[in-house]
């Protein structure tokens, strides 16, 4: 099975323990470093989580996917806070973070960049707003390789 799949998949596993527990699943990965394999999932709610968060998630997911078995070898579980550069995934993610500074990159140039820094407006239709030194730059959403937050102090 894919990395893609295995992320996917336990993605949708994730989302029930994780509105119970009132969080959102912000990202899963799969991915072999060296000799080992690890599953991460990165949880979030308004105003951050705990490790107490992590490990109430933890022990809910795993005998979950213990029994949806959706990787076929072993592997490292980990759940963690996607950190204060977390990254966007979800159109819904660019409407609750709209007013912050973000980094994104697109999949190629637009409006003579692939990198762009600014504070996030929200959407327009498929459209992602970002305001940036030079003005409103409109950048198409299936264009944007990766969003993450800019912490602000």
């Amino acid at each position: 099975m894919s990395k893609n799949r295995v992320a996917d998949l336990v993605g949708e596993l994730a989302a029930g323990p994780a509105a119970q527990l009132g969080l959102e699943v912000v990202d899963v990965e799969f991915v072999k470093e060296g000799a080992h394999w690890f599953l991460r999932i990165f949880i979030d709610k308004p105003g951050g989580v705990t490790l107490d968060d992590c490990q109430a998630f933890s022990r809910l997911i795993d005998p979950m996917l213990d029994e949806a078995d959706p990787v076929p070898h072993a592997y490292h579980l980990q759940v963690s806070s996607p950190g204060l550069d977390r990254p966007l995934k979800k159109e819904a993610d660019f409407h609750r973070f709209a007013g912050r500074m973000v980094k994104i990159s697109t999949f190629g140039q637009l409006a003579g960049s692939k990198k762009f820094t600014g504070r996030l407006l929200g959407m327009d239709g498929q459209d992602v707003l970002l305001e940036t030194e030079g003005g409103v730059v409109r950048l198409p959403w299936q264009q944007i390789a990766s969003t993450r937050l800019v912490p602000e102090f």
